[in-house]
């Protein structure tokens, strides 16, 4: 070969290399221009949330349910095991303040004293009473004999002695008949109330018993097996050592059932359209990263609510798992992948790669040294790709970003 077809060559390739490398190369501006290949294949769409696992199954572990009986409210949690302990039946739980009952305790206590006096005093009352009563009518009665014999030894005195001891006796005998009679009344008096005395005692003492059995109550027990998770209140703080239970919420700690899990979420107001009951999910954990169940929509919430501490609004979902797993516990920070949907054999692009124009969608594509701004149809989109349904084949080159100089191109449009 010649030195001048070796020289020509040689100022081929050099022209081709610089060529090749303005090409490719950064602008003088220092802006890198990315491409990408049209991609060919299984196109999903998923909404991403964050949300916390929780039992659809708890068995409550209550304090005493007769607190309204005895006017007590608002009583403090004194002690409580720690979140997550593992119980069995009859395994201690939490104690709550009994400072309240036992106030009632002490009162109920002094008040049966008092009527166990009163009683007492009633008993002797109503004996000496009664026996005073008694002696009366034995006096009387023996009045009677007394007056019953003059008149038998009487047949020889004059008639007006006779007849002074016949009414003396018939006076005697009236008044024996009215004696018994107030004695009958009287008995029936102290009868009825020795009863009220006493019903007063028995009615103290069953309070001062209940009051103990309330007091023993206090200590409360599990009643089934598991872990123990701490109760939420109405609005979302847990009780624990210091809260307060009140007769008509007297659960201080829960039971949840680890074989019915769900993933409580919220998602927002653009995201909750693509929604549904009974899209498929895929749930993670933050606590295990290597853990994903799968899962699914069972309730979708129709009614927003702000967001704690912003004004933004969110969408109540709950996912149910489909399957156990024995690291998971209530509590536990999720990740969940709602499937919106899922097309098969189409082509797509990053949703960088995508610019418009007077209603019109545009590509820049690579073609060959050029770059051509192209007119493309676009279908369903996710967070990063679009569906290309025209204008595109597979393995395609197109930009994500404009490259400099073909701004002012025109843009080739759809046959």
């Amino acid at each position: 070969m010649s030195k001048k077809k070796i020289a020509i060559i040689s100022v081929i390739s050099l022209i081709s290399i610089y060529l090749i490398y303005s090409y490719f190369s950064p602008s003088n501006d220092g802006e890198v221009y990315l491409t990408t290949k049209v991609q060919k294949g299984n196109f999903v769409s998923e909404v991403i949330t964050s949300g916390e696992a929780q039992s659809t199954s708890l068995k409550k572990i209550n304090g005493p349910e007769n607190l309204r009986k005895f006017k007590l409210r608002d009583i403090k949690i004194q002690d409580l095991v720690p979140e997550g302990s593992i119980v069995k039946v009859g395994d201690y739980v939490a104690r709550l303040d009994p400072t309240g009952v036992n106030e009632q305790i002490i009162d109920a206590r002094l008040n049966l004293e008092t009527a166990q006096s009163k009683y007492t005093q009633q008993q002797l009352d109503t004996t000496l009473s009664l026996k005073q009563e008694r002696n009366a009518i034995k006096d009387l009665s023996f009045s009677m004999e007394q007056t019953r014999l003059e008149l038998k030894q009487s047949i020889y005195e004059p008639p007006a002695t006779i007849k002074k001891l016949e009414i003396d006796l018939e006076k005697s005998e009236r008044d024996l008949r009215e004696k018994q009679e107030n004695y009958r009344i009287k008995k029936r008096q102290a009868n009825a109330k020795m009863v009220e005395v006493g019903t007063e005692v028995s009615k103290i003492r069953k309070e001062l018993n209940d009051l103990l059995e309330l007091l023993k109550s206090f200590t409360i027990y599990s009643d089934g097996n598991g872990m123990i998770t701490y109760f939420k209140n109405w609005d979302g703080s847990k009780k624990k050592v210091g809260s307060t239970i009140s007769p008509w919420n007297p659960t201080v700690a829960s039971l949840p059932d680890l074989t019915k899990m769900e993933s409580k979420t919220y998602a927002n107001e653009v995201d909750i359209r693509k929604i549904k009951k009974g899209l498929p999910v895929k749930v993670g954990f933050d606590a295990f990263p290597d853990v994903e169940i799968p899962g699914i929509v069972t309730d979708v919430a129709n009614v927003g609510e702000n967001k704690r501490g912003s004004d933004i609004k969110v969408f109540q979902v709950m996912i149910k798992l489909n399957e156990t797993n024995d690291n998971i516990r209530p509590g536990m920070t999720t990740s969940n992948k709602i499937l919106t949907f899922e097309k098969k054999d189409v082509l797509s692009i990053p949703l960088e790669a995508i610019f418009s124009k007077d209603s019109i969608t545009y590509v820049y594509k690579k073609s060959g040294f050029s770059v051509v701004k192209k007119q493309v149809k676009i279908g369903d989109s996710n967070n990063d790709s679009v569906i290309i349904t025209e204008g595109l084949a597979e393995n395609d080159v197109v930009y994500l970003n404009k490259p400099e100089g073909y701004e002012n191109d025109q843009i080739a449009q759809l046959n």
